[in-house]
């Protein structure tokens, strides 16, 4: 059985897969500074869980401290390295800039330079939909450039790509990035707009829907990310022979670099999203319909055919039967 570091391990894609790891006899290292963004108690009930398993070792610290970071990895000899760990949410970004530089971009740093002096087989790593920014150009494919990031955010997770091809092509360590397209379900972070819209329906209070509700997301349900992030870490990145540098193609190289995008492939409007919601809770929104968020994008869709030719896989819960699980677990956790 292999040996993995998942960073973020205590948050919400982090715990998922490290728990998907887990339970098929894996050993886990989970790192994570459990801070207070995303609800600190969400993030320990979440490790409760993973610390069940004879085979988790957690370590609680902060990837900006570059110390803690190299001490990681010379305490343990991994087979993959799975980088989950982020400062999220664009809105955020408009708050507190500095925590996505010092999380997105000091703290990946350190991760490629353990992964880089340990000679860690293979990188994986979370990037965003969000880099696609003012393209208007939809499926949004990975062989598409992203020049125009709408929020920091965004940009923190276009460095990430730019920073670990640099890592591949000077060091040969093989880098995979994996861009989410809104991802949802059980344990999801309580700034998500489902975590959202259901506490305030069960509430009675009306839900906030941004642009009037004239929005479309790629909304991916958290157990086809966490197939999609496993088939791609499995899958050792490596140089395309057929990358051509007059016309080169953003999502692969000459160096052990991919890029690939994990989403549905099926953008929903925001109000069937809310309509789903509805439906499980029995409830009626009340509906408080307002502009567009600054730094917010209209539409997300996900062109996923180079992940389905690399992997093999494609996502297929539908957002009725991901809504409905969202609420089941809801309803258990908070006892409502």
């Amino acid at each position: 059985m292999s040996t993995h570091l998942v960073t973020g391990a205590a948050g919400f894609i982090g715990f998922h897969f490290a728990r998907r790891l887990l339970m098929r006899g894996e050993t886990v290292v989970g790192f994570d500074n459990v801070n207070n963004y995303g609800g600190v108690q969400l993030k320990r009930d979440r490790l409760a869980i993973l610390k069940d398993f004879d085979q988790f070792h957690f370590v609680e610290a902060d990837l900006v401290d570059d110390g803690a970071v190299d001490q990681v990895f010379r305490d343990h000899k991994f087979d993959r390295v799975v980088h989950l760990a982020a400062q999220p949410g664009v809105r955020y970004s408009l708050q507190e800039p500095r925590a996505y530089t010092r999380s997105n971009v000091v703290g990946f740093l350190n991760v490629l330079e353990g992964c880089r002096h340990a000679e860690v087989a293979h990188l994986t790593y979370a990037s965003s939909s969000s880099v696609y920014g003012g393209m208007t150009k939809m499926p949004s494919s990975t062989a598409d450039r992203v020049d125009h990031p709408l929020s920091l955010y965004a940009a923190t997770k276009k460095s990430n790509e730019l920073m670990a091809h640099t890592y591949s092509h000077l060091f040969g360590l093989p880098t995979t990035g994996l861009r989410f397209f809104t991802v949802y379900g059980p344990w999801g972070r309580p700034d998500m707009a489902l975590f959202l819209f259901v506490k305030s329906m069960i509430e009675g209070r009306p839900i906030d829907v941004f642009n009037q509700g004239k929005m479309k997301r790629d909304f991916t349900y958290v157990d086809d990310i966490v197939e999609g992030i496993d088939r791609a870490s499995d899958l050792i990145a490596t140089a395309d022979p057929d990358w051509n540098s007059v016309d080169p193609n953003p999502a692969t190289s000459n160096a052990p670099y991919r890029l690939y995008n994990l989403g549905n492939h099926q953008p929903i409007e925001l109000l069937t999203f809310i309509e789903a919601i509805e439906k499980a809770l029995g409830i009626q929104a009340i509906k408080n319909l307002l502009p567009m968020q600054p730094g917010d994008v209209q539409a997300t869709y996900a062109d996923t055919d180079s992940l389905q030719a690399a992997t093999g896989f494609r996502p297929t819960t539908t957002i009725e039967v991901g809504v409905q699980k969202f609420v089941d677990w809801y309803q258990s956790y908070y006892q409502t």
